[in-house]
């Protein structure tokens, strides 16, 4: 690949002056009528359906996104027809100028960690889903996260590690206190992301290991900048999660970079939600979409977001 990941996602959120990421979750049941028909109860109709949404989608958004983000059990549960969409689906995104991070939140032993890293991570020409970055679960401990940790580096790709999850129960475990340093669970794990992405950068700002960190947690924002300076921050959480997009501002370098902000049921779904149920009709859900990434996006700018200096 000629160039790194975090080279490419600078070039496409410039480009675009947007770090908005739309999660592409195909919930069968939340789908307008003209898509939902006939397709229940059969694996392969389901699949088309969730293409063509998704195909949909990535044509209204593409020049407000850098990236889309789809959710790998939405496709799963729909067995190797749905896999299929989700490379297709990839391979659409890639080419519609999109960079592709998959949720699949990887992570085992080392030799099961190095073959997901091999699906998932490997170079162009042998891998199994045409993506530029992987989520990754580290909570096996470190030796989990290395083979990853080493396949994004060599292969032009990308690892978003789970570090401060947005779910309720997330705190369950990552709050938990170090006996060693007397620090939640969270941190020690951004401690690990910390040193992995400064034996990976290089020459460049950022590293090709980022973080995934909940915008439900707002009041730690700033705090995850200072503890993980070389490493991209996606932020999930957006709208239907309660996060407030404001609140990622603190999560940015002075050039709009180092941040992503992931929206998924807000915009995906937005043809069903007010505001935007009132001017749109079921049909029209791409159209609806694309208004509410723009608007996702002007209100990050009215708070205060610039891309450059």
């Amino acid at each position: 690949m000629s160039s790194s990941f975090a080279q490419r996602l600078k070039e496409a959120i410039v480009a675009k002056k947007s770090p908005l990421i739309i999660g592409l979750d195909p919930d069968l049941a939340k789908f307008p009528p003209v898509l939902r028909a006939n397709s229940e109860g059969d694996a392969e109709k389901a699949a088309r359906a969730i293409l063509a949404f998704n195909c949909a989608l990535i044509d209204a958004t593409c020049d407000l996104a850098a990236a889309v983000k789809p959710q790998a059990a939405f496709y799963e549960v729909y067995g190797s027809h749905g896999v299929r969409v989700l490379e297709e689906t990839a391979a659409y995104a890639r080419k519609k100028g999109l960079l592709v991070i998959l949720d699949a939140k990887r992570g085992d032993v080392p030799n099961t960690a190095q073959a997901y890293a091999r699906a998932y991570l490997a170079p162009e020409n042998e891998t199994t889903c045409p993506a530029d970055a992987l989520t990754v679960n580290p909570y096996l401990g470190r030796d989990s996260v290395e083979p990853f940790v080493r396949a994004a580096q060599e292969n032009g790709k990308g690892i978003f590690v789970l570090v401060r999850t947005s779910n309720p129960g997330a705190s369950d475990l990552q709050d938990l206190t170090s006996r060693e340093t007397g620090h939640p669970l969270w941190q020690e794990v951004a401690s690990w992301v910390a040193a992995w992405a400064e034996a990976t950068r290089g020459n460049e700002t950022y590293s090709p290991v980022g973080i995934v960190a909940g915008l439900t947690y707002p009041e730690e924002a700033a705090l995850l900048r200072s503890l993980l300076p070389h490493s991209y921050l996606l932020l999930p959480g957006v709208g239907a999660q309660g996060g407030q997009i404001k609140d990622a501002l603190p999560c940015f370098d002075k050039e709009g970079l180092g941040a992503l902000v992931v929206a998924a049921r807000s915009v995906i779904y937005a043809y069903s939600r007010p505001p935007y149920k009132d001017r749109f009709t079921p049909d029209e859900f791409a159209a609806a979409a694309r208004e509410a990434a723009a608007d996702l996006l002007a209100e990050l700018y009215a708070a205060g977001y610039k891309v450059g200096r």
